[in-house]
């Protein structure tokens, strides 16, 4: 059974979202606050839920130790902050993906449900000293593994799959969001930049990922 951390202080909140988690089939723990959630991700849950506004220690500071102690169960963050500043930050500390509120449930479960997922294929793909090992879900660069969250390692394995070819914004979201995204694709941005970043890639003069201009990505060509 997928186990589910939920960290969030708002019973109003709190208690919807586990009766929805429980409908989905998941098993739950919620924690009212951010020392408590550090305790019970000792449990290694499948994925942690986590409300930045929490009491004792916030949301962003746990998130940090989760991903310092080498916890990789992917992080969905909850906030009232939608500008871009706070959720820089959040992708900063090692959350995958984020949810502003007020927040729709179905919305919230399809992302869920994204960053659960597993595309495991068993196959280790290479390209200009960058190995995808996606059964271990493993990168490395020049041997050096590569420290990424669940959703930089499957932007970053569709990219290298598609080496040489432009992926179009549009299928990076469903591939990697399970989603059709018509709206802003400023989650993918910021994901592509702190990829970039991860990389040692300079977004003005790329060696790595290539944006083209009104279409979407580009993972270059090189010689390994």
């Amino acid at each position: 059974m997928i186990r589910v951390l939920l960290a969030e202080d708002d019973i109003a909140i709190s208690e919807p979202l586990a009766r929805a988690f429980r409908r989905e089939g998941y098993d739950v723990t919620v924690r009212a606050d951010g020392a408590e959630a550090l305790k019970a991700a000792k449990d290694n849950p499948d994925l942690v839920v986590l409300d930045l506004g929490l009491p004792t220690m916030d949301g962003l500071e746990v998130c940090r130790r989760l991903r310092a102690e080498g916890r990789t169960a992917p992080v969905l963050i909850l906030t009232a902050r939608a500008d871009e500043v706070d959720t820089v930050v959040g992708l900063d500390a090692g959350a995958d993906d984020y949810v502003t509120k007020p927040f729709r449930l179905a919305e919230l479960l399809a992302r869920v449900r994204a960053l659960l997922r597993r595309g495991v294929t068993g196959t280790v793909e290479e390209e200009g000293g960058i190995r995808i090992d996606a059964q271990a879900r493993r990168a490395y660069k020049n041997d050096e593994e590569l420290q990424l969250t669940a959703k930089e390692f499957d932007l970053l394995r569709v990219l290298v799959r598609e080496q040489g070819k432009v992926v179009s914004r549009e299928q990076l979201m469903r591939e990697v969001w399970e989603t059709q995204w018509f709206g802003s694709t400023k989650t993918l941005d910021m994901h592509v930049s702190v990829l970039r970043r991860k990389l040692g890639d300079d977004a003005t003069r790329p060696r790595f990922i290539s944006t083209v201009r009104g279409v979407g990505f580009r993972f270059e060509r090189l010689d390994a």
